[in-house]
């Protein structure tokens, strides 16, 4: 069983070998969810790609010394979001693959389901100033403000393991 969702296996038969060296990389973050006036919530980013189009995205970013995925996810998503959580649930992992400067990018993105224990939003605290808007966005609306399927099927399995009492 795979342990990836959206994991990329090659067609059988030729194998296509890239020229350019490849990079691995490893981010951690989630979903993030708060409860106010009765209706769920989750704090999502707004990020420029390289082309200067907004994307609303599901904060993340790397695993800083020792941290392991969960410490990372819990940072991550508080710098870019301003909003502290505590981890319910791991959701799966998402990998892709780009290009850039010359070299190809095997991005892994450990991602969680987090219970939002404080904090309020806001973008000051991102160090690489990547995020540039922040937004709490009702649950049920999530996977239509996402820019990626595979961050709008972490939010759907978000949406499907919420514990009942949340």
């Amino acid at each position: 069983m795979p342990s990836a969702i959206g994991a990329h296996i090659a067609p059988g038969g030729h194998h296509q070998v890239s020229a350019l060296p490849t990079v691995e990389e490893i981010s951690a973050g989630g979903v993030v969810v708060d409860k106010a006036d009765d209706e769920l919530r989750v704090a999502i980013i707004a990020r420029l790609n390289r082309g200067g189009r907004l994307e609303w995205c599901l904060p993340k970013g790397h695993p800083e010394n020792q941290e392991n995925h969960e410490q990372a996810a819990v940072r991550e998503i508080e710098e870019e979001t301003g909003i502290r959580g505590q981890v319910l649930a791991p959701l799966g992992s998402i990998d892709y693959w780009f290009t850039v400067s010359g070299h190809r990018v095997h991005k892994t993105v450990h991602h969680y389901l987090l219970r939002a224990t404080g904090g309020y939003l806001t973008i000051e605290n991102d160090p690489d100033h990547e995020a540039v808007d922040v937004a709490w966005v009702k649950l049920a609306d999530l996977p239509k403000r996402l820019s990626f399927p595979n961050e709008r099927r972490i939010a759907d399995l978000a949406k499907d393991i919420l514990p009942a009492d949340f």
